[in-house]
């Protein structure tokens, strides 16, 4: 692998890194909703700001949501919502890799 596709492999698995956890999947699927402010999501999460914060701060820094200060409140946004295509194929093999096990548990 020359280091042109490596480089390459390497910016998405910092993406793919970044939605790896359960807090972030979650916002990200609120976020398709309509923006939020960190507070919305703090409740909703259950987690204090600061924690909820940080995970911002790593989608954030992955390209995957965006940010805009007004007043005192940080509303977020998607950046980039094709993200939703990528979320939708995950969830597909979820569902065939069920399918497979259930056709497994009936023999």
């Amino acid at each position: 692998m020359d280091s042109k596709t490596k480089s390459k492999y390497n910016i998405c698995v910092k993406i793919i890194k970044a939605i790896a956890h359960p807090t972030r999947l979650f916002i990200i699927d609120e976020l398709t909703q309509k923006e939020r402010c960190v507070c919305e999501l703090t409740k909703m999460i259950g987690d204090d700001i600061s924690t909820v914060s940080k995970h911002l701060t790593v989608l954030k820094n992955a390209g995957i949501v965006t940010s805009e200060k007004r007043g005192a409140q940080v509303y977020y946004r998607l950046y980039c919502p094709c993200i939703l295509k990528f979320l939708g194929c995950i969830e597909s093999v979820a569902i065939t890799q069920a399918q497979e096990s259930l056709k497994f548990i009936k023999q």
